[in-house]
């Protein structure tokens, strides 16, 4: 393993210096007139806000590229330009969370505040927020225009963005002050907000950002983003399950689904599995702050033996995940889709 986590340490090194370089050309974007304050502020804001994350959205574009040449060594170019196009989903993910946080009025994240509780940030960061949304065509602009899939890849980020929006949105709505109503919470609710809100971006956009750098057309593989949509959900029921049942210390967070009336896969299932009698203990202590409430819906999920539940849906869903996979006639391409659920299946963060 140790050479395997070498390669993967300097794989990161190298997007990081991508990163570096990308900025450094941003803060001095011709079409607009710098002064020291504005490049302090924007520069500040970049490095507060982009390389903060996991980046695993990011480092599979490069992986997933790879992967699709088949082990051919690649060029410092080619790096480049997968590292370059992995920045632009990082990018994009800065944007959404950026307002996302305020939209919540959320108080930290990844470890510290928010952007928008920075002082002298506060609302400010709703036009960072449209900054970081406008660096993305900045960047396919200055390294992509050449090339033949340049319009394809600008059409990917604006439909990909215009769908997580969308999902954010019933997610937003599902979840309105003074009309939470948890009978209106099912499954096929709680995978469109998580097809739309999360799987688009996260999983399929990384993959289709490399078959396009590798020439191929995205037209020809619907079944490849059925699959990676069918993951982006299999990775959002086991991020609801770990809010409820993963240890802080791995997940990195405290969970605070069943205290924000999420609309999550647990309440979902156990709406579904419930008699009258704790029916009613799910509609009076769900979405409540005080540990009490919170205390009374967890041990329900645990008479309902939720963990069991999760468990068997796991299963099921790696199988039908791995026979779909099995099913594509490229084997690149199956290499692609198996090693993004081989980093997924049985996560504890």
């Amino acid at each position: 393993m140790a050479n395997h986590n070498g390669a993967a340490s300097d794989l990161r090194a190298t997007f990081l210096d991508v990163y570096s370089k990308l900025k450094s050309e941003l803060l001095t974007d011709p079409a607009f007139e710098w002064t020291d304050g504005s490049r302090q502020w924007v520069e500040r804001m970049l490095d507060y806000n982009v390389p903060g994350g996991k980046l695993n959205r990011g480092l599979s574009v490069i992986d997933s590229y790879k992967l699709l040449k088949e082990g051919k060594d690649l060029t410092d170019d080619e790096v480049f330009l997968a590292s370059a196009l992995g920045w632009c989903i990082e990018w994009l993910q800065a944007y959404f969370l950026v307002l996302d946080d305020i939209m919540d009025n959320s108080h930290t994240r990844r470890g510290q505040p928010c952007w928008f509780k920075v002082p002298k940030v506060g609302m400010i960061a709703i036009n960072d927020g449209i900054i970081l949304r406008n660096h993305i065509p900045r960047i396919l602009k200055k390294h992509f225009r050449t090339k033949p899939y340049y319009v394809d890849l600008l059409d990917l980020f604006n439909e990909v963005e215009f769908q997580t929006a969308s999902g954010q949105m019933i997610d937003l709505i599902t979840t309105i002050e003074g009309e939470k109503d948890l009978s209106k919470y099912s499954l096929p609710l709680h995978r469109r907000i998580v097809q739309y809100k999360t799987a688009y971006y996260s999983f399929y956009l990384p993959v289709a950002c490399a078959l396009l750098m590798a020439g191929e057309d995205l037209e020809t593989h619907p079944t490849v983003k059925d699959v990676l949509i069918d993951m982006g959900i299999y990775f959002q029921v086991q991020d609801d399950y770990l809010d409820c049942y993963g240890e802080p210390e791995k997940i990195g967070k405290i969970g605070t689904d069943i205290e924000d009336f999420k609309c999550s896969w647990m309440v979902v299932k156990a709406l579904e599995l419930c008699n009258e009698e704790q029916k009613k203990t799910l509609l009076e202590h769900y979405g409540k702050e005080n540990p009490a409430d919170v205390a009374k819906i967890k041990a329900l999920y645990n008479e309902l033996n939720l963990q069991g539940v999760f468990a068997e849906f796991e299963s099921k869903s790696y199988e039908k995940l791995n026979s779909s996979i099995e099913a594509h006639p490229s084997k690149s391409v199956q290499a692609v889709l198996k090693s993004f659920l081989g980093k997924i299946y049985k996560r504890q963060k």
